[in-house]
């Protein structure tokens, strides 16, 4: 390495995460050790004047030691963004019109900053409906508002999962059986909340084995923690109770991870997880995927230091 980066995180508040499972602390903290310059700004803290991207923002220092972890912000000052070589675009979903507004905003930036993921992508790639550019890949799925269309759908497949469209982590997921009787109920409680289609797909009974979570970095599996749901439970995000644990990819993994790997490269998707259940992929997470903590416990793979590894030979220090 010849010389350090500047690198800002657009990221949540540090103190409202848990700092020894965020993937996002690990990724910064990984960035320190390498000497390069590590910043922090909110969501909130973007700005556009005359064209110009800027932020107000802090230098970040981390602290590890002994499994404890903590954080100092430094002193605010507003500074453009072009002044960084990479801005870490690591905002929690859920993908509203903030996020999206985040994304038009860092899109302005020039090339010679480098914005992970490409922001143009994520805001065209939301994580339920980019995957439905792989059809072949998933299980059989509706997306609509229409009721009889809804219905329909579950007399077909009989047990079916209903999800909101921009949801994250788990929130909002129903499994929905054959005699269940809430389904209008559970219609109406999503409608009266907002406009957006709803995604209904056919229950899996392989998520009772698990949630595979594969993290690829430039479209290359890297590493990939399978999460367990607590009994009683359909859902198996870590975010409500789902246990990680130790895995390898299946041939069919395999297959999955090479027919979207050429879509993520070309549109600068570098850092991606992707969740598979038996064989089938259910979701593309390109705004914020998180596992890497896990991994690393499990597999003692430091795919943070691969990342930067392959951002430092990227801009070619």
């Amino acid at each position: 390495m010849t010389r350090n980066l500047n690198i800002a995180f657009l990221m949540d508040p540090l103190e409202t995460l848990d700092l020894k499972g965020d993937t996002t602390f690990a990724l910064a903290l990984e960035a320190q050790k390498r000497n390069h310059h590590i910043s922090f700004f909110k969501p909130e803290d973007l700005m556009l004047s005359n064209n110009d991207v800027l932020a107000h923002i802090c230098k970040l220092e981390l602290y590890s030691s002994n499994n404890l972890m903590d954080f100092k912000y430094h002193d605010y000052f507003t500074k453009p963004l072009s002044k960084y070589d990479v801005i870490m675009m690591r905002q929690d979903p859920p993908f509203n019109m903030a996020y999206i507004s985040a994304t038009h905003i860092l899109e302005k930036l020039p090339t010679s900053t480098l914005v992970v993921n490409n922001p143009f992508e994520v805001r065209n790639s939301p994580e339920k409906i980019f995957v439905t550019n792989f059809t072949h890949l998933m299980p059989k799925t509706l997306i609509s508002r229409n009721i009889e269309a809804i219905k329909e759908f579950r007399r077909k497949f009989k047990d079916i999962i209903i999800k909101p469209l921009y949801g994250n982590g788990g929130h909002g997921i129903f499994h929905i059986l054959p005699e269940d009787e809430n389904l209008n109920s559970i219609l109406e409680m999503f409608f009266s909340q907002n406009k957006e289609p709803l995604m209904i797909q056919e229950y899996l009974k392989d998520v009772r084995n698990g949630d595979k979570r594969i993290i690829l970095l430039n479209g290359k599996a890297v590493g990939a923690v399978n999460r367990i749901p607590k009994l009683g439970e359909s859902r198996s995000n870590m975010h409500v109770g789902g246990r990680p644990k130790k895995t390898e990819l299946t041939e069919r993994d395999k297959f999955i991870c090479s027919e979207i790997s050429h879509s993520l490269v070309k549109r600068g998707l570098y850092f991606v997880g992707i969740d598979i259940i038996g064989d089938y992929i259910t979701e593309i997470n390109v705004t914020s995927p998180t596992g890497i903590r896990e991994i690393k416990n499990l597999d003692s793979i430091a795919i943070e230091e691969m990342f930067w590894d392959f951002i430092e030979h990227k801009l070619d220090i």
